[in-house]
């Protein structure tokens, strides 16, 4: 789907567009001015995007929310949300960072359980993935 909008063989809302990225405008938005971040390459998860790109997407999705802040649209706060893999509930196999203008009113929650894990399981967490870097 989104290689689609990338070629130009599919509709698209874009206000923003470089070499590395495309920025469209969801079409389920949670709130008016919710936009993707995509890569133009396609690539399926983080582990194959590659830093240069990974660092525009935030790049570029940092200068959106700035700009949906100053475009007169009702915003008060963003979300920057990116699912890899299904379980993170990913749905579209092509990363993208969604950037969603966020309001006190709205309905949109990301809720899940509240664990209080010891700070030796937290030390033991960081030394895994410290030994893993």
């Amino acid at each position: 789907m989104f290689c689609e909008i990338v070629a130009g063989r599919s509709p698209a809302s874009v206000p923003f567009e470089d070499e590395l990225v495309v920025c469209v405008m969801d079409v389920h938005p949670v709130n008016p001015g919710h936009l993707l971040v995509i890569p133009k390459r396609h690539v399926t998860g983080l582990d194959g995007l590659g830093e240069e790109t990974g660092a525009q997407l935030f790049r570029i999705g940092m200068r959106m929310q700035r700009a949906i802040r100053a475009s007169g649209l009702p915003c008060e706060g963003i979300n920057f949300l990116l699912a890899d893999g299904e379980s993170a509930g990913q749905d579209v196999s092509h990363v993208h960072l969604h950037v969603v203008p966020r309001l006190s009113s709205d309905r949109f929650r990301i809720s899940s359980a509240i664990t209080r894990p010891t700070r030796d399981e937290l030390d033991r967490a960081a030394a895994a993935i410290r030994a893993a870097c």
